[in-house]
Formats: C-alpha cells, sequence, structure tokens
C-alpha cells in the first residue's frame, strides 16, 4: 500500500475493532497479505445499472451424466439465459461436510465433484460472479480446526472458546440447537466451542488478528479469481462479546467497513453484499453511511410480505412498506429477491406485520406441504423462524392448476423486478419446481425442500414441451428478465414511487430523464378495472405495455381492465 491515507483509515478501523496497541499488531498480520495481491484500477463508472440481474444456482442444479455440474451449468447459460442475467451467483461451490456447502472444509479448493477453478473462470468470462465468502464459521473437519485442536502454531486463537459459567441468556439464536458445543483437544483438554449454526460449523474468532488474517486472504483470493461480488455469509453475528446479543455489535459493521477499505485499495470494483435475514431495519443498517460499508443488502422483508400479499389479494401492507424504500446514497441499493436456497425469512416481518398475519403465512406454508423452522426464544420459545418451502408453492393454493399456479407466480416475479433495485433469481424459480419432500426424507433437513438438484436435459425437454409448468413459466420469466434490462427507468437510482390505486393491485412508477415506467400487477384472481394510473396536464397520452405490446390511454377518464393476476408495464419511451 503506497498510499498513506488508505494505511490510515484501515488503522484506524483496527484501532477501532481492537484497541490501538492490538490494532497495530493486527495491521501487522494483514499487510503482508494485501501486499501479495495486485491492485486493479476501476473501470466501472457506477456500480449498478438496470441491465444487472443475477441467477442464484448451486454448482450442481443442473446435472448430466457425461459432464461436470459446472461445465453444464456454464452450457445453460449460454444456450438459454445470454441475454437475461448479467451475473451468476453460484452457491459455496469449496468441499464441505454439511449444509449443502455452507460448512467449508477448504476455502481454496472447488469441490471435485463439481468441477475447477478453470469452470468457474469459465462461467466468469461473459458474466460478473457472485462468490460466498463463509466468513462467519468453518468446518469441524477443515484442517485449520484439526490444527487448532492440535495446538498448532497460529490457529490456538482459531475458535471461540466460553466457559461454563458464562452468561449466553442474551445471545440472539438463528436456531434450537445450543450455542456452543463440547470438543477434545489432542491433549485430552474439553473445550466449549461456539457453534451459531451447527456443532459441524465452528465459529471463526474474529477477536484473534490471526484469524482476520487468514480470512482476508481468502476474500482476496477470491477476488483473484474473478468474484466480482462477494456475499458475506452469515455477517451479523461474525463478532461475540459475552453478556451481550452478540448480533450486529459495531464491532460487526466496522469489519465489514475494513473489508470495504481494503477493496477500495486492491479492487475498488468488487461489490460487497450482506446477507443479514433480520428485520428490515437491521438490515439496512449494513449499508452505513452509504459509502463506507456494504453497497448492497438482501431485501430480506420482501418474499414474505410478498408472499402475504397475494394469499390476501390485497397491496395494502406492501404497499406501505415498499413507501419506505430508500438507500442513504447512489452507490447502494437492494437485492430484491423472492426465493433462494433457504427458506422464506420471517424476522423480516417484525414490526411490519402482526403475529395474527405471520399466523397466516405458517398455516399456509403448512397446507401446501411445505415445513417450518424454528429458531429459540426468550426462555427457550420456539419461534417461527423461516418457512420452507418453495416460491410457487408458498403462492400456490392447493385447488390451483398449473395455468394460475404459474399466474399467480409470475405477478410476484414482476412486482419484484419492479421495484427499485437488482434482481435476484433463484434457478429453481425459472422452472417452477415444486416442493421436493423427497429430498427432505433423504437428508431429515427442511431446507432441502427447495434445493432439488435436476437433470439437464429433462429440464430442456420440460421448457421446450407446452403444457408443463415449466413451459409455462421459462419462457415468459426469460421475456420479462430480457425487457427489464433494456429499460433505464429500472436503473437502481431511477426515481420511485408507488401507489395505492386500489387494494388488488401493486402500482409502482420509475422514472429516470429518459424514461417513465408505471407497472401495475393484479395480485387476485379476479378481472379489476383501474382509473389510468398517469396524465399529464389532463391531455391523453398513449403508453406502450412493453410485455404484452399494447398502447393504452393515460387520460384520467379512460380505465385499464386487467385480468387475474396480470401485470404491465407501460412506458411512454420504449427502448
Amino acid at each position: 500500500m503506497k498510499n498513506m491515507n488508505d494505511d490510515k483509515a484501515i488503522q484506524a478501523l483496527l484501532n477501532r475493532i481492537y484497541g490501538d496497541d492490538a490494532g497495530e499488531r493486527a495491521f501487522a498480520e494483514i499487510r503482508p497479505v494485501m501486499e501479495r495481491y495486485a491492485a486493479k484500477q476501476s473501470r466501472k463508472t457506477d456500480f449498478f445499472s438496470h441491465e444487472d440481474a443475477i441467477l442464484i444456482t448451486y454448482g450442481d442444479s443442473l446435472n448430466a451424466s457425461d459432464h461436470s455440474p459446472l461445465s453444464m451449468l456454464d452450457t445453460f447459460l449460454n444456450d438459454f439465459l445470454t441475454e437475461a442475467f448479467s451475473a451468476v451467483h453460484i452457491l459455496p461451490f469449496f468441499p464441505y461436510s454439511s449444509d449443502d456447502g455452507f460448512s467449508v472444509i477448504d476455502f481454496f479448493t472447488v469441490n471435485p465433484g463439481l468441477g475447477d477453478w478453470d469452470d468457474i473462470r469459465r462461467i466468469g468470462r461473459h458474466r460478473d460472479l457472485m462468490v460466498d465468502f463463509v466468513l462467519n464459521h468453518i468446518s469441524s473437519q477443515s484442517d485449520w480446526f484439526q490444527k487448532y485442536l492440535n495446538n498448532d502454531a497460529g490457529f490456538e486463537d482459531l475458535a471461540i472458546e466460553a466457559d461454563d459459567d458464562d452468561d449466553l441468556s442474551q445471545v440472539v439464536r438463528p436456531r434450537t440447537t445450543p450455542v456452543c458445543h463440547s470438543f477434545e483437544k489432542d491433549d485430552g483438554t474439553m473445550v466449549n466451542v461456539w457453534t451459531t449454526f451447527s456443532r459441524d460449523q465452528v465459529d471463526l474468532n474474529y477477536s484473534s488478528p490471526r484469524v482476520l488474517a487468514l480470512m482476508l486472504e481468502v476474500l482476496l483470493f477470491y477476488v483473484e479469481n474473478g468474484a466480482a461480488i462477494l456475499r458475506l455469509d452469515a455477517v451479523a453475528y461474525l463478532w461475540k462479546e459475552i453478556g451481550t446479543t452478540c448480533i450486529h455489535l459495531p464491532q460487526t459493521h466496522d469489519m465489514v467497513k475494513l473489508f470495504r477499505a481494503v477493496l477500495n485499495v486492491l479492487s475498488p470494483d468488487t461489490v460487497i453484499i450482506t446477507e443479514t435475514n433480520v428485520p428490515h431495519h437491521e438490515n439496512i443498517s449494513y449499508f452505513g453511511n452509504g459509502v463506507d460499508e456494504a453497497q448492497m443488502v438482501y431485501n430480506f422483508t420482501l418474499p414474505p410480505l410478498l408472499v402475504y400479499t397475494f394469499i390476501q389479494g390485497d397491496t395494502t401492507e406492501l404497499t406501505r412498506w415498499a413507501q419506505t424504500l430508500k438507500t442513504p446514497s447512489d452507490q447502494t441499493t437492494f437485492f430484491n429477491f423472492t426465493a433462494s436456497h433457504d427458506g422464506i425469512g420471517v424476522r423480516p416481518l417484525e414490526g411490519i406485520l402482526s403475529e395474527q398475519q405471520i399466523d397466516l403465512l405458517v398455516q399456509r406454508t403448512l397446507a401446501n406441504n411445505g415445513q417450518v423452522s424454528y429458531k429459540s426464544g426468550p426462555g427457550g420459545k420456539k419461534i417461527p423462524y423461516e418457512l420452507n418451502t418453495t416460491y410457487i408453492d408458498a403462492l400456490s393454493r392447493p385447488e390451483d392448476d398449473d395455468e394460475i399456479r404459474a399466474l399467480r407466480f409470475l405477478a410476484s416475479q414482476a412486482i419484484q423486478m419492479a421495484l427499485p433495485g437488482v434482481p435476484g433469481v433463484y434457478i429453481h424459480s425459472l422452472f417452477g419446481t415444486r416442493n421436493w419432500h423427497e429430498g427432505v426424507a433423504q437428508t431429515g433437513r427442511a431446507r432441502t425442500i427447495n434445493r432439488k438438484p435436476l437433470d439437464f436435459d429433462h429440464i430442456v425437454e420440460a421448457i421446450k414441451t407446452p403444457g408443463t409448468l415449466t413451459h409455462r413459466i421459462f419462457p415468459a420469466y426469460v421475456n420479462m428478465l430480457k425487457i427489464r434490462r433494456r429499460q433505464p427507468a429500472f436503473h437502481p437510482t431511477a426515481d420511485f414511487s408507488v401507489r395505492l390505486l386500489s387494494s388488488d393491485t401493486m402500482t409502482i412508477q420509475r422514472t429516470c430523464e429518459r424514461q417513465t415506467i408505471l407497472a401495475v400487477t393484479n395480485v387476485s384472481a379476479d378481472s379489476v378495472t383501474v382509473a389510468s394510473p398517469m396524465h399529464a396536464n389532463n391531455a391523453t397520452m398513449m403508453m406502450t405495455d412493453l410485455i404484452n405490446d399494447m398502447s393504452y390511454p393515460t387520460d384520467k377518464n379512460d380505465k385499464i381492465n386487467l385480468a387475474p393476476f396480470q401485470t404491465i408495464w407501460l412506458a411512454d419511451a420504449v427502448f
């Protein structure tokens, strides 16, 4: 690092995290790591644009007997999705021992069952790569943890040890499993080790500068190998302090700022996205002041609130919440997703929906043969944590036929795409994958329900076969993505407003200098008629529906008819 200001900014953060003396030692630990990586020049004029959309997928979501899963993913991206996505998030593709990749054995190796680094880099040649930085924990079967158990030099402080009399009563829990688990070291010593998520996922001890240096090496290795976006997994729990909640602590935020400061020096175009499945006001705190922390945060409230909207056929709550959406600068934006590899989080609804409204979501999930995962609350009370279901089944009703099921689902995705931010699409959403009960029976884990590995040839056949649910969804979904990426009014920083024309429609207006778009979606199973949502100087103006290529007048005396679950994107300029 040649810039003294860069040194001072990083040193100041380290001093705030560790104190002055330990901060100096921490800087001595990480400086050699940083010097091993050449600085990259910035090439971006801004971080995000309307052309951005991210596909979320496991490395083995698509499989064929004679090719590696990553090569099949690359083939599918090139054959079917070239104009739909600017980036792909490949969920942890490293050797692992549990949790479908999130218990990493080796941060530097590609799981040989998926492919190799050449496969990863090949996928990244034509699109940005989003890579998981699983920074909170490591597999108990990893070489690092075995070195810790053996008291090897440099690994003595890898894990967080707790005494039997430590007060952990305030710790916020994302699971019902114990906070700590016992392990025996090679010398026979028994230790209670912090394990936020499971016994196999051992939390890393960031109070040790040595651990920080180890993980900074991981982060920069990913950047060196093509990571354009770094997903900070479970980052909210990173710093632990006995007697506190151990979530969102100031040191955690400062760690995110530290990673941002390091990237500003070595790779200023790399984007940090924080994964924090928590209430909305806590979630957006990871934007920092708009320039010093994450550039993007998962919009965790959107998935469950959107499901509630379609269950009720009423946009009132969604509209009220959407009217509050804002970020602290034009360098920050939301990652708008509905489905992911995990379930649909419930905590992000706290303060937005009542317990009775949330229970409606729980009951609907169970009625649709989904499952519900719980966390430990005060006094050991079990509280719903996430709904385990595919998104299409979360929205469906048992009596739905495939046509209605597909229409309702596509309507939900159209709303997601119209909101300010970058859309993220789980690969199973493209295919309309249903709940995978056989997988849950095989693994005994509720989250398996929406992680089904798919046969490449079967998916291609389903896409091309009229009448299949996949055929009803895939072409329409991809078409919406392609249309969206051409419209400047969908730029994340374009002006945004939302109005309640009627309780059964969602109306979103996006405006930039070149274009205005009115996105209107009917969330009900009935046809609806609404007043024309826009008019200028009381004069009639024709706008084009980008989805159906039809013209609509926008005089205030005109009405717009919407079929069940229909979406229209009215634009005054078409690109």
